[in-house]
């Protein structure tokens, strides 16, 4: 590649798109222990912009590393995370949700379809989009079109979404670099960092975020049922994830299966270590 198209190449970026509201995701994000910009995204959507570019500094593709966190936040909520990238060869999506196995589609660069046309449907069906109609402008985008480059198709994806009730606010377009994202997103006043706030604050956020929506009934420090179920099941699938991850030399599930076990162990042990007043 020439100096001249380095300096323009677009920069890698990704967002997470969940299908809760703020107060639900703020308290699920923090365990990601990521720094990141959290702002509504539709009456029933937000969205995370991750502040920092690990992609960079560790050498793992965007890809892996939005899908170990989107897998890592869906296993530990009852709700979707729709996770979508995008760099200088590709860009795509991964949707991950409750146990399921993620389901995902990509496109290279000049917007040339790389996907299986089943993963599309599957995307359809677990969202709930509309079989007819949602599913027809999902099924042009796995179609060759000249005019797309790869972040069209990606806008394109959000454009059938927005019929789901995905909104994202001024500024934030997919196709952005992430610095220019996380600008846009700091502009908003909805905008509230999350960020892993360490140890005793941790806690006692999460005791504050209980009665909020749905969520509640399964975090760590709910100490129901629910909590208990939850983390014996997380630590079940970080197990193993994390040594497929060794052995794939993949720092994106390593990083997802050790939060997933980290959480899971976290829940376990909470009525031992919470803190007292």
């Amino acid at each position: 590649m020439s100096t001249e198209a380095s300096r323009t190449a677009p920069g890698p970026g990704a967002l997470l798109l969940c299908r809760a509201e703020p107060e639900s995701v703020g308290p699920a994000a923090q365990l990601l222990h990521e720094r990141m910009l959290l702002t509504p995204a539709g009456p029933e959507w937000s969205v995370l912009v991750p502040e920092g570019t690990p992609w960079l500094r560790g050498g793992e593709p965007v890809d892996r590393v939005v899908t170990g966190w989107a897998t890592a936040l869906a296993v530990g909520a009852p709700w979707p995370v729709l996770a979508v990238w995008w760099d200088a060869d590709r860009s795509g999506f991964t949707l991950a949700s409750g146990f399921r196995r993620p389901v995902g589609y990509d496109w290279l660069s000049k917007g040339v379809p790389a996907g299986e046309d089943e993963a599309m449907r599957t995307f359809a069906a677990r969202l709930g989009l509309d079989p007819v109609l949602d599913m027809q402008a999902l099924e042009a985008l796995t179609k060759p079109d000249a005019a797309a480059d790869a972040r069209a198709r990606v806008r394109g994806l959000l454009a059938v979404l927005t019929r789901a009730g995905v909104a994202l606010p001024a500024g934030i377009a997919p196709g952005d670099p992430a610095d220019r994202l996380s600008e846009a997103a700091r502009a908003h006043p909805q905008t509230r960092i999350v960020e892993w706030p360490g140890g005793r604050e941790a806690v006692r956020a999460g005791l504050a975020a209980v009665d909020r929506g749905p969520l509640g009934p399964w975090l760590p420090w709910s100490g129901g049922p629910k909590a208990r179920a939850l983390a014996f099941a997380q630590v079940a699938v970080g197990l193993p994830l994390t040594v497929w991850g060794v052995r794939r030399r993949s720092g994106g599930w390593v990083v997802a299966g050790a939060l997933l076990v980290a959480h899971g162990a976290f829940g376990l042990t909470y009525e031992i270590v919470r803190p007292r007043d």
